[in-house]
């Protein structure tokens, strides 16, 4: 196929943060960061997003691309993973975006964040940084949507892991992107994203590993694009369960489901302000299954 229609470009282009590091890949500083330099100059590049790396291994991380022959050149943009002592974290990520420029552009920061109280504290030692909050989402999480909401950062949701609990279900991430909506609180999705569409695959790359139920990027994508157009949480939920590639129809100025179409402008308004981005510790899974589906 030739070029992506320009709604599928609007809902991926830039979508994939490259989290090579962290299971079921578990890949070495030095194996991640020559895939990502391939992956920055591969004719797929416009879906390549950020560099994952917790903070404690970014000088491991520069040190790498200065060792790596495509290392050099525009700045590698880096998502920072911290702990949850947001103060001493905020003052030395401040201290490795001075170190590691022009290397290395640390974009955005990413933790946990489980109470209204610990949001308020990671947005003030964090004031003036992209900042994405990981929040359970198994209950009801408005109280913390509208504090995030209220301090002005983004949300990070967990949707699966190694393990069939990590997990969640199709009625709880449809609950958690309509009160995003509500909430006007745009977020990140980490875990478990590795296909475009819902299906079994197993949880880690072992041939004996566990098989389990997936969600699908462009789903969740999809989905952040109809509840922005008012779709409600039920229907929301089974469009987060879709598994026929034909069911998602991706024209040049509509992405339709079924009977239901926004306009080319909504997905790209879903990801500019709701649906931002999704970790992947594989980018050639994602964008291997897209050419699969002759969406690419």
């Amino acid at each position: 196929m030739g070029a992506p229609s320009p709604v599928l470009r609007a809902l991926v282009e830039g979508a994939i943060d490259y989290a090579g590091l962290f299971p079921p890949a578990g890949l070495s500083m030095e194996e991640a960061v020559a895939s990502y330099a391939s992956y920055r100059v591969a004719v797929d590049r416009w879906m390549l997003g950020r560099f994952v790396v917790p903070v404690a291994r970014i000088d491991e991380l520069a040190a790498a691309v200065t060792r790596h022959p495509h290392g050099a050149g525009s700045p590698w943009p880096v998502a920072a993973l911290v702990g949850e002592d947001a103060v001493s974290d905020a003052a030395r990520v401040a201290e490795l975006r001075e170190a590691h420029s022009p290397l290395l552009r640390i974009e955005s920061v990413e933790m946990k964040a489980s109470t209204t109280d610990a949001v308020e504290r990671a947005a003030r030692a964090f004031a003036g940084t992209t900042l994405f909050l990981e929040i359970p989402i198994v209950h009801d999480p408005r109280a913390l949507l509208r504090a995030i909401a209220a301090v002005g950062v983004h949300a990070k949701v967990r949707t699966g892991g190694v393990t069939v609990e990590s997990f969640p279900s199709t009625v709880q991430l449809a609950r958690f992107i309509a009160t995003c909506v509500d909430a006007e609180v745009s977020f990140k999705a980490t875990a478990g994203l590795h296909h475009p569409l819902r299906g079994e695959h197993r949880l880690t790359n072992d041939l004996d590993a566990p098989v389990g139920t997936m969600f699908g990027f462009l789903n969740v994508f999809a989905a952040a694009a109809f509840a922005q157009d008012g779709m409600n949480e039920s229907l929301l939920a089974e469009l987060l369960e879709e598994r026929d590639p034909a069911a998602l129809r991706f024209e040049q100025d509509a992405l339709q489901w079924g009977r239901h179409v926004v306009s080319l402008a909504r997905p790209g308004a879903a990801r500019s302000s709701l649906a931002i981005a999704f970790g992947s510790c594989s980018f050639v899974d994602p964008v291997d299954d897209l050419h699969s589906l002759a969406l690419l």
